[in-house]
């Protein structure tokens, strides 16, 4: 997992120089700088949302994975995690979990995460995820300076999840047809939608308990088309 271990620490650099930057910042600027990034959440949002190529499977595994999230109550489970993190670092950040959160699915979600972490684990050379280290760790460095130390902490999930996709690439790559990819990338756009909406204080959503719906649209799209 050479590509996920160097994604990890530019994103722990880039968050160091962004809680740095964090110091010496008036509040006015980090604000702006919030605001910018739930615009830019938005944006690719929307940009990855439009790729699917079935709205009907979008929407069902939309709804199904919603509700399992809720029934396992995964928003619960993960802002208890940021918050046992918190208290094991004593951190007084007071938006340690949205963070933590909002990083790791800014960092997840997209195709390049996919593509890039299943092309290693099949036995390829880590370049998408050498690319994507780089992109990350620079809005790392704006992250941090908005939403503070729990952007730091996102490379924990992060591990978890970008690693885990290169090992199971590794074992079942002859599964992961470029359809099943699109429509994959496609659910997490509307995450990142949910995101950006939340980021930008419109409308708080529970974007965590709608993961799952990123196994459900493997599931349907595995066993359906």
């Amino acid at each position: 997992m050479t590509g996920t271990l160097i994604n990890a620490g530019t994103i722990l650099i880039g968050s160091l120089i962004g809680l740095f930057l964090n110091t010496k910042l008036p509040k006015r600027f980090i604000q702006i700088v919030f605001q910018g990034i739930g615009i830019f959440t938005l944006f690719i949002g929307v940009y990855m949302a439009m790729k699917t190529n079935n709205l009907f499977y979008m929407v069902i595994s939309i709804v199904i994975g919603g509700i399992l999230g809720e029934w396992m109550n995964l928003e619960k489970a993960i802002n208890n995690f940021g918050e046992k993190i918190k208290e094991r670092f004593k951190s007084k950040n007071a938006r340690f979990s949205e963070g933590l959160v909002t990083a790791f699915l800014l960092y997840c979600m997209g195709s390049i995460t996919i593509v890039g972490a299943i092309e290693e684990g099949m036995g390829g050379k880590p370049d998408l995820l050498m690319a994507k280290a780089v992109l990350d760790g620079v809005s790392a460095i704006a992250l941090s300076a908005a939403l503070g130390v729990g952007v730091a902490f996102s490379i924990i999930p992060l591990l978890i999840y970008q690693g885990g996709l290169t090992l199971l690439a590794a074992h079942f790559g002859d599964y992961f047809a470029e359809e099943i990819i699109t429509e994959l990338t496609a659910v997490g756009g509307l995450l990142l939608i949910g995101l950006g909406i939340s980021i930008l204080e419109i409308k708080p959503l529970k974007i965590i308990n709608m993961i799952p719906s990123l196994i459900i649209i493997i599931l349907l799209m595995y066993f359906f088309t």
